[in-house]
């Protein structure tokens, strides 16, 4: 499936020097995905294309207006397509691999909606579907954001990167980070590739990758652990890395 991302932005230039170049870049290429960008600028009825104004109430910063935002929306959407309307903002639900999935399976044309200044006039969002955001923290605008989605969700889709494992075998994608990557020399400054991973066993390689990815899920992220499906080899391998580290405290004691 196909999917259109929709860009609504003050700021087209930040959106489109991403999506021009490696992997979206690629898959606009081979008509995967879409990214159409549209300035919200354009759509302002103001004779100075005027986009902001002054907060009711007082307050500092200034709020993007609504009228812009609904010009756009009521222009692009003129077309009859089904689309899934998001504001990105603080407010929102947090962004994850989850939600990246659901985009992914569920929606083949998605609209972002990028705020800035204090944020868009609260009558926006009374026309959207949902608002997203990609942590607890302040953002200038809503662009990064908006390529974090794009980036986040086209990796899903099938032909987007070279190898077809590669999206099942990343951080996160089944509820784990991911295990360590090594690659020549064999030895550098003294580092050495684990053994293992020159044995050409495939079976003792897989296990100790799985292995790694619950001890830097257990070390890093304790919380999804709680959240992931465990199968019982999990289980027996989380058993023998806490063994492990129990048995190095001692030693180091």
């Amino acid at each position: 499936m196909k999917i259109t991302f929709e860009i609504l932005t003050l700021f087209p230039e930040i959106i489109m020097g991403y999506v021009c170049e490696s992997i979206i870049g690629r898959a606009i290429k081979k008509e995967i995905i879409d990214v159409l960008v549209y300035n919200i600028r354009d759509f302002s009825s103001g004779r100075y294309r005027q986009v902001d104004d002054y907060p009711y109430g007082g307050g500092a910063g200034m709020v993007m207006m609504a009228e812009p935002i609904f010009n756009a929306l009521e222009s692009i959407k003129r077309d009859g397509l089904k689309r899934h309307i998001v504001l990105l903002g603080p407010r929102g639900k947090v962004f994850n691999q989850q939600k990246a999935r659901e985009f992914a399976e569920n929606h083949s044309r998605i609209t972002l909606i990028s705020g800035r200044y204090e944020g868009v006039d609260e009558r926006v969002r009374s026309i959207i579907d949902e608002e997203i955001s990609i942590g607890d923290y302040i953002l200038t605008g809503g662009e990064l954001p908006g390529l974090v989605i794009i980036d986040a969700v086209s990796r899903l889709l099938p032909g987007v990167l070279g190898d077809s494992e590669s999206p099942t075998e990343e951080s996160f994608t089944d509820g784990l980070l991911e295990y360590p990557h090594y690659t020549r020399p064999g030895t550098f400054r003294g580092m050495d590739v684990p053994r293992i991973l020159l044995s050409g066993d495939h079976e003792k390689i897989r296990r100790w990758r799985r292995k790694e990815a619950l001890r830097n899920t257990l070390r890093e992220r304790p919380d999804l652990l709680e959240r992931a499906n465990l199968s019982e080899e999990d289980r027996e391998l989380i058993k023998e890395i806490k063994e492990e580290e129990r048995d190095e405290s001692d030693i180091i004691n």
